[in-house]
């Protein structure tokens, strides 16, 4: 279960607008830039905002990936999570946020990583 969490947001983002402004687009390089990656899609869902952002996820064997824009702000946050259960994941993570912030060219970034699922081993109670 141990895993990297990456929460970030993007500032000023000068690279293809239409990943600012459409859902389906923005699907499409989620799910290429996880593939690229070695991660696994089971699942997504998107949503367009009429006139304005897009936010969707996708869910990945190895976890999740979950995007927000607001194009009015030239802003994206995203959240990208993934599990070490089998094998370390670290890379693809590392190799999917690479490519998303590649074609969002965004000057700005603000980004956390939380490692996630190291479990103190605990004495049971008899």
């Amino acid at each position: 279960m141990n895993g990297l969490h990456i929460l970030a947001e993007f500032h000023d983002c000068r690279g293809d607008r239409r990943l600012l402004l459409e859902a389906s687009m923005l699907a499409a390089r989620c799910r290429d830039a996880c593939a690229e990656a070695g991660l696994l899609v089971v699942a997504e869902a998107f949503h367009q905002f009429r006139g304005a952002g897009a936010t969707g996820a996708l869910v990945l064997a190895e976890s999740h990936l979950a995007i927000h824009t607001w194009p009015e702000m030239d802003a994206v946050t995203l959240d990208l999570y993934v599990c070490n259960y089998s094998q370390d994941n670290r890379a693809a993570a590392e190799a999917a946020f690479e490519a998303l912030r590649k074609d969002l060219q965004p000057a700005r970034i603000v980004r956390r990583d939380i490692a996630r699922g190291e479990i103190e081993t605990r004495a049971t109670p008899t």
